[in-house]
């Protein structure tokens, strides 16, 4: 069973309750944003010079809620925190932030801006786009498999046609599929085509093949992979929802049934005893 607020005991449930609570979520979503635009600002060597301490205090003192909000929630629900992919998303985000950026790891201090990303597990319409991204991998897998192969396919032909007059698009393997990658985006093909169809004039025959096969068949099946994956996922939610209600529909159902049977028994009873009475 789904550990949920309401089936923990005690303290935990009531502040589960209270973390999960509308002003709770608002006051953080809030501060997301806040801190995400204090991020931006500290790229501003003219504002970091004159509002730097400001800054800075503000984001460790964000940072400092959001840890807190990670060890209240890890004190309620315990063992079950980190069986929430969201939960250990959270988690990691807030942790890379509490890492020392000094010296080698001063890098890190780059990923700060990563706690922008908690929007995403706090906002239920994020979380469905982003399930359902993740839910198409193992198809999206399949189609960039067969985009690889056909990439592949039309750079070997491209490099032994066109090598020796184009070798800045075509002298190499890799050159020709750098090349052919920039033309499936549809990206200056068209100076490319024209420039190689002035030495071969039949060139136009490969570029339109390869742009009908790869941009206009294989990207838009990779387009298709997706919708259909964030439906399957809106579709869950749905049936979740559904079947988080029928309980509750039962319920009123039954009560609606035994109210009614009451009134038919107690219709009888007054009948009965008007006949007793006569």
């Amino acid at each position: 069973m789904k550990i949920t607020a309401d089936t923990l005991p005690g303290w935990r449930g009531s502040l589960a309750r209270h973390i999960e609570s509308t002003p709770t979520q608002t006051v953080l979503i809030t501060l997301i944003l806040v801190n995400a635009v204090i991020l931006g600002l500290e790229t501003s060597e003219a504002i970091m010079a004159r509002w730097g301490a400001i800054l800075s205090a503000a984001d460790s003192a964000i940072l400092a809620v959001f840890v807190i909000e990670i060890g209240l929630r890890l004190a309620v629900w315990r063992g079950s925190f980190f069986r929430d992919p969201w939960s250990v998303f959270d988690f990691i985000v807030v942790g890379i932030a509490l890492i020392p950026a000094t010296g080698p790891l001063a890098v890190l201090r780059a990923l700060r801006v990563l706690r922008v990303l908690r929007l995403i597990s706090m906002l239920p319409s994020m979380r469905r786009v982003a399930g359902g991204l993740l839910a198409a991998i193992p198809g999206l897998g399949s189609v960039i498999g067969i985009i690889s192969v056909i990439l592949y396919v039309f750079a070997v032909i491209a490099t032994k046609l066109f090598a020796e007059r184009f070798p800045q698009w075509f002298g190499t393997l890799g050159e020709s599929s750098y090349t052919l990658f920039q033309i499936m985006t549809l990206e200056g093909w068209g100076e490319i085509a024209r420039s190689v169809m002035v030495v071969y004039p039949i060139a136009w025959l490969f570029f339109v093949i390869f742009i009908l096969v790869s941009t206009f068949t294989m990207l838009n099946l990779f387009i298709a992979v997706v919708v259909t994956s964030m439906q399957s996922e809106h579709t869950r939610e749905i049936e979740i929802e559904r079947a988080k209600a029928s309980p509750e529909t039962d319920l009123r159902r039954e009560l609606a049934e035994m109210r009614s049977e009451m009134r038919v028994l107690r219709e009888m009873l007054r009948q009965r005893t008007s006949d007793m009475r006569g």
